[in-house]
């Protein structure tokens, strides 16, 4: 964490890691800042780049989207365009919800969030149409024990 983050700005971000919804007024009281100290602090966390911003989490299984699948990406090719190419061909498609370049047998990692198989077979024919991988494996969430936990601060 950020040293100009003191533990004032670290209970606040994990306020708002629970619920960024809270109104000044409720952030405020529960970090125990008066309303105008604690919007300085969210102003002053926002301009130094700790705050991104603020999403809603979803209940993905409700939305029927209950099919996560890890997939395991092998490359022969590690050229600064093909990099840039794969990059930008995996972020045009919507069900890949984590993306990470690793290290060990594989090159990355995608997290794919769909409805089911058929979906995500769907999903599966687009990554591999546009760009040459040399193996693509899948695994396949039976339960998500914890998903979207906050950063441990």
């Amino acid at each position: 964490m950020s040293k100009s983050a003191d533990q004032i700005d670290r209970a606040i971000l994990r306020a708002l890691q629970q619920d960024a919804s809270l109104s000044q007024r409720e952030l405020a009281d529960q970090v125990g800042l008066s309303q105008n100290a604690c919007w300085r602090r969210l102003k002053a966390l926002n301009e130094s780049g700790l705050l991104k911003g603020s999403t809603a989490r979803l209940d993905r299984k409700q939305l029927g989207l209950d099919l996560v699948v890890f997939v395991l990406l092998r490359t022969r090719h590690h050229s600064a365009e093909w990099l840039q190419k794969f990059r930008r061909h995996v972020l045009t498609i919507p069900e890949v919800v984590d993306f990470h370049r690793i290290g060990g047998d594989y090159d990355y990692q995608l997290k794919v969030v769909t409805e089911d198989m058929a979906s995500y077979d769907k999903v599966y024919q687009r990554l591999i149409s546009g760009v040459e991988l040399d193996s693509v494996t899948s695994y396949f969430a039976m339960e998500a024990i914890a998903e979207g936990r906050p950063l441990p601060l």
